[in-house]
């Protein structure tokens, strides 16, 4: 079976780091929740390619505050008989501008949540740990 390398970029796109909220996605078509991502452009960065996907799946502008690390994962794609070794690269990226409404169509609901809501409704257990380290290095500025 041929492999295939696959890298993607996203965020914890956050807003109010005092009553933090999250954004999330609810991907036309599926049930789950999940961080925006998506995959690299020609000679896209990873930050920028998640800016642009951030911005694309849930109509918001937001910039960078630090890199939270990345997730891999195999899977099967479909029809195609490959195996995918895919790997996504996390930033947490604070809200500037932008509605929700605004997403792609890819997306069928951009929404934000309360933190504990966040965490209780995604979908992933390797996103929630992402969701987690941006919200740590967002704890000192809860506590001043």
């Amino acid at each position: 079976m041929d492999t295939r390398e696959h890298i993607s970029a996203g965020g914890v796109v956050f807003r109010d780091a005092d009553d933090l909220e999250i954004c999330l996605i609810k991907p036309t078509g599926r049930t789950l929740w999940a961080l925006p991502k998506g995959s690299l452009e020609e000679g896209e960065t990873a930050e920028a390619a998640a800016l642009r996907e951030i911005r694309e799946e849930t109509g918001i502008n937001g910039a960078v505050e630090a890199t939270l690390g990345s997730i891999e994962y195999w899977f099967l794609s479909r029809g195609e008989n490959v195996r995918v070794h895919k790997q996504v690269h996390f930033f947490l990226v604070r809200a500037l501008s932008g509605d929700t409404a605004d997403h792609d169509h890819e997306v069928e609901e951009a929404r934000w949540f309360s933190y504990e809501a966040a965490l209780d409704v995604m979908t992933y257990p390797n996103e929630r740990q992402m969701l987690r380290e941006g919200a740590a290095l967002l704890a000192p500025t809860d506590q001043s």
